[in-house]
């Protein structure tokens, strides 16, 4: 399933800042950064939870957020690009 992952880090001092690099390391492991506190994941239902709980575990629930929307798996239907920076589509043939 595509899920769309954002997250708002309060970076006003350096954990901030550290946290917000290790959220955007961790969304990379899954998924396409498409803006810059976005990402696309495709991910099954445990993959979600494993990375809900390490998600949760970096973040400080008192100054940060991240919100998660569920697009299901017929997401491309529900996306709509508009502008520069076309991503790629993460089920698609992949060239190495």
């Amino acid at each position: 399933m595509m899920v769309l992952i954002t997250y708002d880090v309060n970076t006003e001092n350096a954990a901030g800042r550290k946290r917000l690099r290790n959220i955007a390391k961790k969304c990379e492991d899954y998924g396409q950064r498409v803006q810059l506190s976005v990402f696309e994941c495709i991910v099954d239902p445990q993959q979600l939870v494993v990375l809900k709980n390490q998600l949760t575990s970096i973040m400080d629930e008192r100054t940060d957020s991240i919100r998660i929307y569920y697009l299901g798996s017929n997401w491309e239907r529900r996306v709509e690009h508009i502008g520069a920076k076309p991503g790629y589509n993460p089920e698609g043939t992949l060239m190495v």
